[in-house]
């Protein structure tokens, strides 16, 4: 066998090499086997070079959008944020109090508590010495507000029982139905414990350290979660009444976060409308955890909230997704994209939301001229061919086309808002006290938040006082000490 072979030093002189016909038929099996590694390594490098460019794109939109203005990412989480940058749109405004607003400051008691009175005792200009007897006028006056020492108060309920002269029979007064134990923490103490835990988010041994240094009151962590218990056993009645008032509400938002309960990943579910929240904490963000409670869904109501899957499938009335959290987006692609069509949707919403606070009470009666022409208008986007631009942004699309009825619903509908700010509002107090407390400790503990937490957000938005109601729900019955 005889095989020419081309020398890279030299045009004009060729070699002839002989090999074997085993030798030439291993070397054609190793250039098939090395033609089929380069096909495949062509064939890997077009796939890698594709993912290269997925990859680019995905860092260019979590550059632009993992921040406050561009997704639901908290502030604080912002890289590299700058006091320099402010997202809210200007208002025309002066920064301060405006024209007409009421301002406060602490007023001078007319009947002070107590009265410290200073006299000279001598004359600053020749020395001689004030008596008894000088003539004085009050010259100035001043108050300051202090708050006495704080002393526990120990009430005791006595018992007594009377032998009848008449027939000889012995009759014992009752006690209070409430006391149950020879010493017990009284109502007020109850309430304050629930308003510092669940109201102002403190953990329990911050709790037990203010008792201890501010109210000269020891006591344990573990009586802290008895009370927290019984406060939420108290507040069960009023729990329920919130639940079925928002079963039967015409609006209703809804939204969910994650916390950790003793390490564990769980949820506070959070349903709400002006007047009323509902909180509640499963294990599991699916369908089910909404069911369990409401299992009609809310047939009566316009459900607000963001695009999660489980929050779309619940049996409404209607639908509203959060304009809110689709502006986000839209500055996403406005961002990393620089189209023009996620420029022409902002200002599509932007214009509705503006629109709705020009609406009268009866606009909402006909669909006005207005109206139609945002409806067209959101007709036309969505029919754009959006075939070449990237899957995030046809994903979005995708979404808006399923759910296209559920886009512009606050304007037929007076009380339903564009956006699903209340929700996240309610939830965000659940956040703050697992930030500053870690975790929940046990289900049972969480749960206890959610129901004591549903009936103090009740009572904010029905402008009643916070203490109070904690102090009603507590009336009713004294809990033991540990």
């Amino acid at each position: 066998m005889h095989i020419s072979m081309f020398n890279p030093f030299s045009l004009s002189i060729e070699e002839t090499v002989t090999i074997s016909k085993r030798e030439y038929d291993h070397l054609k099996g190793e250039n098939a086997e090395l033609k089929h590694a380069l096909s495949e390594a062509f064939a890997l490098i077009k796939k890698l070079q594709l993912e290269v460019t997925d990859l680019r794109t995905e860092i260019q939109l979590l550059k632009n959008g993992r921040n406050s203005r561009t997704s639901s990412t908290p502030s604080s989480h912002d890289y590299g944020r700058s006091n320099k940058y402010n997202s809210r749109e200007k208002s025309g405004r002066k920064p301060g109090g405006q024209k007409g607003h009421k301002g406060s400051s602490l007023k001078m008691s007319q009947n002070p508590d107590e009265t410290i009175k200073y006299f000279p005792k001598y004359c600053n200009q020749c020395g001689e010495e004030f008596s008894s007897a000088s003539v004085s006028e009050l010259h100035e006056r001043k108050q300051e507000v202090v708050i006495p020492p704080i002393i526990p108060k120990y009430v005791e309920h006595q018992s007594y029982r009377c032998r009848c002269h008449n027939c000889n029979t012995e009759t014992v007064s009752d006690l209070p139905l409430n006391l149950k134990a020879n010493i017990q923490y009284g109502n007020n103490i109850q309430a304050l414990i629930s308003y510092l835990s669940v109201y102002q988010y403190l953990p329990s041994n911050r709790i037990k350290s203010f008792f201890n240094d501010v109210m000269n009151l020891p006591i344990s962590e573990g009586t802290i979660y008895n009370i927290l218990g019984s406060m939420s056993k108290k507040a069960e009645p009023a729990y329920k009444i919130i639940e079925g008032l928002i079963a039967k509400s015409r609006v209703v938002g809804g939204d969910e976060s994650g916390v950790k309960i003793n390490g564990d990943k769980a949820w506070f579910w959070v349903f709400q409308n002006s007047l009323l929240t509902y909180i509640k904490v499963a294990y599991s963000r699916s369908y089910e955890s909404i069911i369990e409670t409401f299992s009609n869904g809310f047939p009566n109501s316009v459900y607000v909230s963001d695009s999660l899957a489980a929050q779309l499938k619940i049996a409404t009335k209607s639908k509203q997704l959060c304009l809110a959290h689709l502006l986000r987006e839209l500055s996403n692609f406005e961002d990393a994209f620089n189209c023009t069509w996620a420029s022409e949707m902002k200002q599509l919403f932007k214009s509705a939301i503006l629109h709705k606070k020009e609406m009268d009470t009866i606009d909402y009666f006909q669909v006005s001229k207005k109206v139609k022409e945002f409806e067209n208008k959101l007709s036309e986007l969505l029919g754009y061919d959006y075939s070449n631009k990237h899957k995030k942004q046809k994903a979005f699309v995708n979404r808006l086309l399923k759910n296209r009825n559920n886009i512009l619903t606050f304007l037929y509908y007076h009380e339903v808002p564009p956006d699903n700010n209340g929700s996240e509002r309610a939830i965000r107090n659940a956040k703050v006290k697992m930030k500053i407390s870690n975790q929940f400790k046990s289900f049972d503990f969480a749960n206890h938040y959610a129901v004591i937490r549903s009936v103090i957000d009740t009572t904010i938005k029905n402008s009643n006082d916070v203490f109070g109601a904690l102090s009603s729900l507590a009336e009713q019955k004294l809990v033991t000490a540990e």
